[in-house]
């Protein structure tokens, strides 16, 4: 059963180096409170997976919203990540050589995190066929079927996922509200520890059970938002 535990608390196992997936979109549907208490931490030399590096500032005025707070503390040795242009600190990271950033497609970065959570070999995609993408990593190889061009992406996982819903009961069952589900429900699939942040914890079976998106057996902790 999932532990409801403070945000320190929860990501006090997390050691330079490690890899973490943090769900969310431009901020939105970020693990806001746990990504604080990361970037307070110190860890450091982290991949970081996740759509984007978020933005400077919040949609409330909040200087580095999400987990753009740990590009600013320089705290991510590595970014994989679908886009990045709304965090000028990325470009000048990368510039410089401090930052490793590797841009995959988007619905491919997606279906890559879902084969990993699944425990598939990898996806097959015409995405990125003719372009830089065939040079990733994250490529396995090309393949022609039925006259067609593919690339086969590997699989993806990490250490830790980051996840926010907004409603989490006592037992880690999660419940999102509109596209705050962004990438969040199958980084919860992926990753060898999940930490879901909650914008409000509730009783079990408050979650009717076909409304549940992930399932608490997923979920190692649970971290009450803090607004402040």
């Amino acid at each position: 059963m999932a532990k409801i535990v403070s945000a320190k608390e929860a990501i006090a196992g997390i050691k330079d180096g490690a890899s973490i997936m943090f769900g969310g979109f431009m901020g939105c549907g970020n693990a806001h409170t746990t990504i604080k208490a990361l970037a307070e931490s110190g860890v450091k030399d982290l991949t970081m997976i996740c759509n984007d590096a978020s933005m400077p500032n919040g949609p409330d005025g909040e200087d580095y919203y999400g987990v753009a707070k740990l590009i600013h503390n320089r705290q991510v040795k590595k970014l994989v990540a679908t886009h990045v242009g709304l965090n000028p600190e990325v470009a000048a990271q990368m510039n410089e050589g401090t930052l490793e950033v590797v841009l995959v497609p988007q619905g491919s970065l997606v279906e890559m995190i879902r084969a990993g959570g699944y425990g598939l070999g990898g996806v097959l995609t015409p995405t990125g066929i003719g372009t830089i993408v065939e040079d990733l990593e994250y490529v396995h190889s090309k393949s022609v079927i039925d006259g067609k061009e593919y690339l086969l992406m590997k699989p993806v996982r990490a250490d830790y996922a980051f996840i926010n819903g907004y409603k989490i009961d006592k037992s880690g069952n999660v419940w999102y509200k509109g596209t705050t589900r962004n990438f969040n429900q199958v980084m919860a699939m992926a990753a060898d520890v999940v930490i879901a942040e909650a914008d409000n914890i509730v009783e079990i079976g408050e979650i009717e059970p076909e409304n549940v998106v992930t399932q608490g057996i997923l979920v190692d902790y649970i971290v009450e938002r803090r607004m402040s």
